[in-house]
């Protein structure tokens, strides 16, 4: 897959950082490199450039990149991937919160980025005719209503609100119901990378669809969790 139109955008205040991923990135293939060390900088950037995939910090000198997201999310729907070294579990779901795809924290391998970043542009480049038969489907699991026409998701005849891998995450469980996935094997099939993949991210993301889907997420009747295994996504709870 050719890289060199993709656009990229870093932004952090520590120039030795996005110097280094931008190194790791022009050798793997990329051109369209652009950075920013303040949130009002990056904003600006990103209405003149455009964005395929951001890359953010979450300490910046002019406001939080959980402040920063929210913003970015109105003008773009480039892939949001937080870079930080902030690690409690609150960091985390606060990350996911406000809009991003993906939460790396530091210190990271660069060569682990530049393979998130591949990883998300072959998720978002499926040619046209593959992608529409992708999304015309209209799953009905009672409760819930997912419409991949509309891009909708509807709990109870209301609309809710979803993110793009949660609700990435949800659509490729209502492809394949009944089925049991392990952590490794959703994170592959949503997230685009092979290996035991980031057990956390698919855990927040769980939690956060039966938070839409569910009567009370605590107690799941939909998506449940197979001890052992992983989970899977049923018209009614299994007994």
């Amino acid at each position: 897959m050719d890289y060199s139109n993709a656009r990229i955008m870093m932004i952090d205040d520590e120039r030795s950082i996005t110097k280094m991923i931008e190194m790791v990135l022009r050798k793997e293939g990329f051109r369209n490199l652009y950075s920013a060390g303040t949130a009002a900088e990056a904003l600006r950037l990103i209405e003149k450039h455009g964005a395929d995939i951001i890359l953010l910090d979450v300490m910046l000198p002019d406001q939080t990149g959980f402040e920063l997201c929210p913003k970015i999310r109105a003008i773009s729907n480039a892939h949001i991937i937080y870079l930080t070294a902030r690690t409690s579990d609150l960091d985390v779901l606060t990350g996911f919160a406000t809009g991003g795809d993906d939460y790396v924290t530091k210190p990271f391998n660069p060569l682990e980025i530049a393979a998130r970043v591949k990883a998300r542009l072959r998720r978002g480049n499926l040619p046209a005719q593959a992608a529409f038969e992708e999304r015309r489907q209209r799953y009905d699991f009672g409760r819930f209503v997912l419409d991949d026409a509309a891009g909708e998701l509807t709990v109870c005849g209301t609309p809710v609100a979803c993110p793009a891998m949660v609700y990435q995450l949800l659509h490729f469980l209502c492809k394949n119901p009944n089925l049991v996935f392990s952590k490794s094997q959703l994170y592959e099939a949503v997230w685009g990378m092979e290996g035991d993949g980031d057990d956390n991210t698919v855990m927040v993301h769980i939690r956060k669809i039966r938070e839409k889907i569910e009567a009370n997420a605590s107690d799941p009747q939909l998506l449940l969790t197979i001890r052992g295994l992983g989970y899977k996504l049923v018209k009614e709870k299994s007994l």
